[in-house]
């Protein structure tokens, strides 16, 4: 475990549980890696139990969850939730992480492609959030962090609209999370990256060059700040971009 200096006015991760969907992808990884390091307890979200538990073998039995998650089956959400409240006998944080990126645009794609995006993209954290509001509303300094894009504060050409709709519709969750639970101290990131170095974006025409994609652990490091901030230090948006743009 890190031994992490520690100011009066954040809050020590010790004990506290933190939900991570998507975890085995590269940024969920990042995440969990991190948080462990750090203290945390994690519950981890994925779709292939077994790989989980063999990435994440040498964390510590007493502070790892792993349970499956899948994104367009809801029975596996609420599992999941219960599960973990079960487990730890609190719920303080729930990264919605999972995602995909897959491409259409105003002329070429089947709408089929845009109903996945939809149900994994915006109704899985919808439905991950409604289902843990009330653990973080327990402990008075529940923590959500949603994973966007750039995509969402902008749209750019060449990108996929689908997708690009989706994180927007990110951005409207986190802030309507954020007016839903504020008075029980609950506090809402979007978390806005720009292209991160991962398999989701490795053979995607005209991508950010690999050298100056973000790495993963540099949202991690991110996250672990977002979760010590106190109530009274909301960062509804941090957006984190790879190249110079007007605006952010």
């Amino acid at each position: 475990m890190a031994d992490m200096p520690q100011s009066p006015d954040t809050l020590a991760p010790n004990g506290r549980v933190i939900m991570i969907s998507g975890a085995t992808g590269g940024i969920g990884a990042a995440f969990a890696t991190r948080l462990h390091g750090d203290g945390f307890r994690v519950s981890l979200g994925a779709r292939d139990v077994d790989r989980a538990r063999h990435q994440f073998a040498d964390f510590d039995p007493e502070r790892v969850f792993v349970h499956r998650f899948e994104a367009t089956d809801a029975e596996t959400a609420g599992a999941w939730v219960d599960a973990t409240a079960e487990r730890f006998g609190r719920i303080d944080g729930l990264i919605n992480n999972a995602g995909v990126l897959r491409q259409i645009s105003m002329t070429e794609g089947d709408e089929t492609v845009l109903d996945d995006l939809w149900a994994i993209n915006v109704k899985a954290p919808y439905r991950l959030t409604r289902l843990a509001l009330p653990h973080l509303k327990a402990g008075g300094n529940g923590r959500v962090i949603n994973v966007a894009s750039t995509d969402g504060k902008r749209y750019r050409d060449g990108v996929s609209v689908g997708y690009a709709m989706t994180k927007h519709a990110v951005l409207a969750l986190t802030h309507a999370t954020k007016f839903a639970a504020w008075e029980e101290g609950v506090r809402v990131t979007a978390l806005c990256p720009g292209a991160v170095d991962t398999e989701m974006i490795a053979n995607i025409p005209g991508v950010t060059p690999k050298a100056q994609r973000l790495r993963p652990e540099t949202l991690g490091e991110i996250v672990a700040l977002l979760l010590r901030l106190p109530n009274n230090a909301l960062v509804a948006e941090m957006v984190v971009n790879t190249r110079l743009e007007s605006g952010f």
